[in-house]
């Protein structure tokens, strides 16, 4: 017997079936939780990133050296943060239009003892001096508290560089809704190691733990200059996407804060959309490659695999959180923000 095709339905389709009340795949009666809203009318992507220096610090190019690069490599906006220097944006006026923005930043540089405790400052208009306290975490919330004092959102910087802490300490820290999970930097340990968990796996232990904290990728550059390889910080490996509704320094620190956007390695997707019951994944094809979705839930469970580059989780069973995976057979990676469940009663 002949088999016939399996007909491929869009994203799309899938959707308006969902908002209609048909079943879908794998879910056959209606149940009483639901996927928190992600909806943002009229917003389109925005691709940035949120750490990188200039020999303000210890860059080795100047801010407009550094600007222009981001500029030119197709990035809508760019944060740079030096080592407690806070750099005027307004002196890089002629690279700002329409297509182009800089938000001013900072990253605040602290330590106890050997650990080095760095935070990132984003959009704030004043310098904000690092702080020390009496224990690590108290350090590392002292800091969070000094960007918020001066407006400004905190993103916590790669924790695993030094070895400096972990998901115990990042799990008393308050008032902090960004982590990064992937830093560009050849001595930041992302992956974990020698019994050190991943940053993935730390991300996992905070979310399962009830705290609503977001993943950030970064490039954390220093070397613009001579050869890029990777024992030297070069831009363009890691990066964020925001879903906003203008290219506005408030616009995309609230899609940061609110967890509307993806981070990445290298994978770009077109679009990823939240109805009640299901989370739906488009990825931009390039060349040949091939795409896996893995789909994540509390205690870092895998809760669903799936290839291809449209892709759909249906939500048919109690989580506290689901968040996803995209990996490209080259080694990339799109990490998709937890989608929050409601009904669950965590």
């Amino acid at each position: 017997m002949k088999t016939l095709p399996t007909p491929r339905v869009s994203l799309q389709v899938l959707f308006l079936l969902a908002a209609c009340g048909a079943p879908g795949p794998s879910r056959a009666q209606e149940i009483p939780y639901r996927f928190e809203s992600w909806e943002c009318v009229g917003c389109r992507w925005l691709k940035g990133n949120t750490h990188t220096h200039t020999t303000e610090s210890d860059g080795d190019s100047s801010p407009e050296t550094v600007a222009r690069w981001y500029k030119e490599h197709g990035y809508d906006f760019l944060i740079l943060s030096d080592h407690n220097v806070l750099l005027d944006p307004s002196t890089l006026a002629d690279l700002v239009d329409d297509s182009f923005l800089l938000i001013p930043g900072e990253e605040v540089t602290s330590s106890f003892g050997a650990k080095p405790v760095h935070v990132n400052g984003l959009n704030i208009q004043e310098l904000v001096e690092p702080r020390r306290d009496s224990t690590l975490v108290a350090t590392i919330q002292a800091n969070v508290d000094a960007v918020r004092e001066k407006d400004g959102i905190p993103h916590i910087n790669h924790p695993n560089f030094g070895w400096a802490f972990g998901a115990v300490q990042l799990a008393q820290v308050e008032n902090d809704r960004l982590l990064e999970i992937f830093n560009g930097h050849p001595e930041v340990h992302n992956l974990g190691g020698g019994g050190y968990p991943g940053m993935e796996e730390i991300w996992d232990i905070l979310l399962t733990g009830g705290k609503r904290i977001y993943g950030i990728a970064v490039d954390d550059a220093h070397h613009f200059q001579g050869e890029f390889s990777r024992d030297r910080a070069n831009p363009g490996r890691g990066w964020v996407a925001v879903r906003a509704p203008v290219l506005d320094a408030q616009a995309v620190v609230d899609a940061l804060e609110e967890g509307r956007f993806y981070a990445s390695t290298g994978v770009v997707l077109e679009d990823v959309q939240v109805s009640e019951r299901r989370i739906g994944i488009r990825v931009r094809p390039r060349g040949s490659f091939r795409y896996t979705t893995t789909f994540i839930g509390s205690g870092g469970r895998v809760l669903r695999t799936v290839h291809g580059t449209e892709v759909t989780f249906d939500l048919d069973a109690p989580e506290s959180y689901v968040r996803a995976r995209v990996e490209d057979s080259g080694g990339a990676v799109a990490w998709i923000q937890p989608v929050w469940v409601l009904g669950t009663g965590s």
